[in-house]
């Protein structure tokens, strides 16, 4: 069973409060809405925290298709990451990869699914896209 799912992450300010959404579209069932947030944190922050949240939602493997419109996700855990952790979560550039604790969170929760990433244009009238976008800013519209 193939499970497909949008993510996006939002902040008001940068830094400043930010909220992550997530929609899981689950085969013959109601989509799960799952959303957070924190008073002090990065649109980075929040995007990669969509996609740990929503994969630790799963008690065992899955085959997923995720959906993301951040292309630092997509290209850090699909690229960029396999060089950081060859160069001791350095860049290019001999800096420390920022976000390092989450990044390695999210590619321990990626060990456990098979997942095809995919790129989307955020704001651009993708219905799941949007729900998330919106899940992602009650957070910061509550807080």
């Amino acid at each position: 069973m193939k499970y497909k799912i949008y993510t996006d992450g939002a902040c008001s300010g940068n830094p400043g409060i930010g909220g992550w959404g997530a929609v899981i579209l689950v085969p013959n069932a109601e989509p799960v809405y799952l959303h957070g947030g924190s008073n002090k944190t990065t649109n980075n922050q929040m995007e990669l925290i969509a996609a740990i949240k929503v994969l630790q939602y799963f008690d065992e493997s899955k085959i997923i298709k995720l959906h993301t419109d951040s292309q630092y996700v997509k290209n850090g855990i699909e690229i960029w990451i396999h060089n950081w952790k060859k160069n001791g979560w350095k860049t290019v550039a001999k800096k420390p990869v920022k976000n390092k604790e989450l990044w390695e969170e999210l590619d321990l929760q990626i060990s456990k699914h098979k997942i095809n990433w995919q790129w989307i244009k955020g704001h651009a009238g993708n219905k799941f896209n949007e729900i998330a976008d919106s899940l992602a800013r009650k957070y910061i519209e509550n807080n």
